[in-house]
């Protein structure tokens, strides 16, 4: 209800331009890597990889991909965070958060990202490997092709468990995302504005449960998101 008062609807779509202009290469670098790292973990050997194979091969193509679009990701949750009139466009908000906090505000919450997509994305490639290719080979027993809902719910799955194991990380990425190019005007105290920092504070405020706050509308975005990305892929 805030978000329509303070911006009406088309406050509940902020964000999404840059996030469209993100997720294409993001996802193009993410299963190019992904299939190439496959190729070097088999080398010469024609063999189905082991699933801890395709966590590695996972983890790598989620970091390299994180790595090279992670401006745009702080970009993204800056838009998606502000006021009315707060920013004219992309440009001018990267200039604004640039002027603000230098060069290093584009990777701010950097390595909380990186140490929870390795486990994300090996997770949730791997399991939708695994799924997929059991689901394939009890269906070719049967004479049939997997149907779309098949692989969907395989993607679905997938997706659920890598956000499970990173969801306190992206949490925090998140939070130190939204502090971007607004040095000195939240007055925090020093102990939020960074990565162990945060994590103390939120255990010792809110408990366990407060690092999988939101986790619920997370997962109604990014199941069905993920799990159609890997269908068409």
């Amino acid at each position: 209800r805030y978000m329509l008062n303070e911006g009406g609807i088309k406050g509940l779509w902020r964000g999404n331009g840059i996030n469209v202009i993100k997720i294409a290469p993001e996802s193009a670098m993410k299963f190019y890597a992904y299939d190439e790292m496959k190729k070097h973990i088999k080398g010469s050997d024609n063999r189905d990889l082991y699933i801890y194979e395709r966590l590695m091969a996972g983890s790598f193509a989620g970091a390299l991909s994180q790595t090279v679009i992670y401006p745009l990701e702080v970009m993204k949750t800056r838009l998606a965070l502000r006021k009315t009139g707060e920013f004219k466009s992309i440009f001018d908000c990267a200039k604004k958060i640039f002027k603000a906090d230098g060069v290093k505000v584009f990777y701010k919450g950097y390595w909380p990202n990186l140490f929870g997509i390795i486990p994300y994305a090996g997770i949730d490639l791997a399991v939708y490997e695994t799924l997929k290719a059991y689901c394939v080979e009890k269906y070719v027993e049967e004479n049939r092709s997997p149907n779309a809902l098949v692989l969907l719910s395989c993607g679905t799955f997938s997706s659920c468990c890598g956000q499970l194991a990173a969801y306190p990380l992206a949490l925090i990425r998140t939070k130190l995302q939204s502090q971007a190019g607004l040095s000195g005007k939240l007055g925090l105290p020093a102990e939020q504005t960074h990565t162990l920092g945060l994590f103390r504070y939120i255990i010792r405020t809110e408990g366990l449960k407060g690092l999988y706050r939101g986790i619920v509308p997370n997962f109604c975005k990014v199941a069905p998101a993920v799990s159609i990305s890997y269908y068409v892929y």
